[in-house]
């Protein structure tokens, strides 16, 4: 006899692949510029009004914290961009074999910090 009882999934106990934790954070990334991406264009149309919004705003971006949440954002975008790149790929059945669809998961990870890491130094030192 079949047991018809559905199946308890313990949560904790799942362990993804490197592909779906990818995809599930590329998901993640998306909302997050989503709601943040209006907010950053609002806070720079304030700053071509007036000479004092943009000394405001600069008095701003000086700040830890405010500089924290920059990283993050801009580590979301590269992120979720060549995480796009990289199923736009997956659609045309390219790069979907196991091992190739792992590493390229893992290149994802790897290239969009670095990447996050060299954009953010250099905007930081202009």
């Amino acid at each position: 006899m079949q047991n018809e009882r559905p199946v308890y999934l313990d949560i904790h106990k799942i362990r993804l692949p490197i592909p779906g934790i990818v995809s599930i954070f590329h998901r993640f990334s998306g909302v997050v510029l989503f709601i943040c991406i209006p907010l950053l264009l609002w806070l720079f149309s304030g700053t071509l009004s007036h000479e004092s919004a943009f000394n405001t705003y600069h008095a701003l971006m000086q700040h830890p914290l405010v500089r924290c949440i920059l990283f993050v954002l801009l580590l979301a975008y590269v992120y979720h961009s060549l995480a796009g790149v990289r199923f736009l790929l997956l659609d045309i059945h390219k790069g979907t074999e196991l091992n190739t669809a792992r590493t390229s998961a893992k290149a994802v990870v790897v290239c969009a910090i670095v990447l996050t890491v060299i954009i953010y130094g250099a905007c930081w030192l202009l």
